[in-house]
This record gives C-alpha cells, structure tokens and sequence, in this order.
C-alpha cells in the first residue's frame, strides 16, 4: 500500500487528487507544521528535507510532487495520465509540471518562506519579497494563460497529471494578490477541476 504524507493547503494535494482518481489503494498521514512536525526526528527519517509530501512505496520513498505524480501514474497506466508511448508528449508534461515547480510554486512561496533565501530576522528583505509575490506569481499565470494551457486541460482534451498540479496551485491565487480577472481560462479550469469526484474527497479529507 502507498502512503502519502501530508499537509493541508500545501502542494500535497497534487499527488492526492490522482492517488484517488487513479483508484490506488493509499493512507494518508498529516503532517502538522503548527507544531513543526516537519522537523521531527521521526518524521525527518522518512523525508530528511523537513517538507511535505512524501510517498512511501513497497520500493522506497519518493519526494518532489513531479516525481510523485509520474511515478503514481506510471505504476497506474490504466488511467492514462502520462502516457510513456509518445516521448515528446511526455516531455511536454514534464516541462510543464517542472514550470510549475521551479518557477511558480518559488514564487509563491516568497510570500510565507522568506526565510528560506535571507535571514529570519531581515525583516526588510522578508517584506521585499511578499510585496514581489503578486507580480511574480501573477507573471507565471499569465504564461500558462496565455502559453501552456492549451485547453480544455492543461495538455488539450487528455487529462493528465499536469491538471492536479496547476489546480492545486491556483488555489493559493487569491492570497497571492493575483487578481482572477488576469487569467479567466486557468480559472476556469480550477472550477472545472474542483467540480471532479477525485479532487472533491482528497480535499473533503484534508480539510476536515
């Protein structure tokens, strides 16, 4: 059985959404960073970056949501959420996930993670970057808006592991200071996704 560790509000919902959609036998456990359960020594025994999610597997345990969801969808082909018979079809999911995790997921996190890139007690540098986080993170929807989100879902009419992702990040747009009125299809794609039975448990369950 697969076991995702989690948190709340946190990207863990990606690998969440299609732990379910694709009908995987999983459990979940809930990581509390109120409590820096994060840090703990337990905890960092099964992911040693201190950060959530982590997938335990029969052969291991994976971090990195790109990884995760790939692997999740390779070890459920049925699906048909990444297929591996067109290599450039692939590679474009890939890029498309790695946009999202090098560029926009940094950029929001400038917003509640200064402290990963200055001092905790900068409170200078720590404010520069929250005020960024609109523009930057804002800067990044526009692209997928205008460059990548070829529509219906991400990748066109196939479904893929490219959709939780972006769904889970489009959730944090409106704390982010983006205004939705900038990219009206990746809104609507967050409506159409949230509208799914798969995202509807994984969230029903880390919001209870």
């Amino acid at each position: 059985m697969l076991k995702l560790y989690y948190t709340a509000s946190t990207c863990s919902l990606a690998t969440h959404i299609v732990l379910e959609e694709v009908g995987a036998d999983y459990s979940t456990v809930r990581i509390d960073f109120a409590t820096e359960q994060q840090k703990s020594a337990e905890y960092l025994k099964i992911n040693p970056k201190a950060r959530v999610p982590a997938l335990v597997t029969d052969e291991g345990i994976l971090t990195e949501t790109p990884a995760m969801l790939v692997y999740v969808a390779q070890r459920f082909p049925q699906a048909r959420l990444a297929p591996m018979e067109d290599p450039f079809f692939f590679a474009q999911i890939q890029s498309f996930n790695s946009y999202l995790c090098s560029h926009v997921h940094v950029a929001h996190a400038h917003r509640m993670r200064g402290h990963r890139w200055v001092d905790a007690d900068d409170a200078h540098s720590i404010a520069a970057m929250q005020r960024k986080v609109p523009e930057s993170v804002g800067a990044g929807f526009e692209m997928i808006e205008r460059e990548m989100l070829k529509g219906p879902w991400v990748m066109g009419d196939q479904y893929t592991i490219c959709d939780p992702y972006l769904f889970t990040l489009a959730q944090w747009l409106e704390k982010d200071g983006v205004d939705p009125a900038r990219i009206p299809r990746v809104i609507d794609h967050r409506r159409r996704m949230s509208e799914r039975p798969g995202v509807k448990k994984a969230i029903a369950e880390e919001t209870a």
